[in-house]
């Protein structure tokens, strides 16, 4: 099983909304960077049964984020954060450091 890195970010955001042992799971192997032989052993299942928790818990993820696009959004707004940070920095006017500092308070609160 390839590890999605990407699962991880998937996991954070939306994580609450899968089952106690699919967030698990999933945390143990891709955070923990576990086997799914060392996984079946701390949380007493079979080894498949940790493979189709963290697949089922990996679906759910995906399916959350194609629905949502929290994610998606999170990128596309800290990209244009960016943007805005290079043009400011090629710009000279009063008030730059105003737009830095409301650039700085936005990039915190996502």
């Amino acid at each position: 099983m390839a590890k999605d890195l990407n699962v991880t970010i998937l996991l954070d955001v939306y994580g609450q909304l899968l089952t106690e042992k699919q967030r698990n799971a999933i945390d143990m192997y891709y955070n923990e960077d576990l086997s799914l032989s060392e996984i079946a052993d701390v949380i007493d299942i079979s080894r498949q049964g940790v493979r189709e928790s963290i697949k089922q818990g990996e679906k759910h993820l995906t399916n959350y984020e194609e629905n949502l696009g929290i994610v998606e959004r999170f990128h596309n707004i800290s990209s244009k954060l960016e943007k805005l940070n290079a043009l400011l920095e090629n710009t000279d006017f009063d008030g730059k450091d105003e737009f830095y500092g409301l650039i700085d308070e936005i990039s915190k609160e996502i």
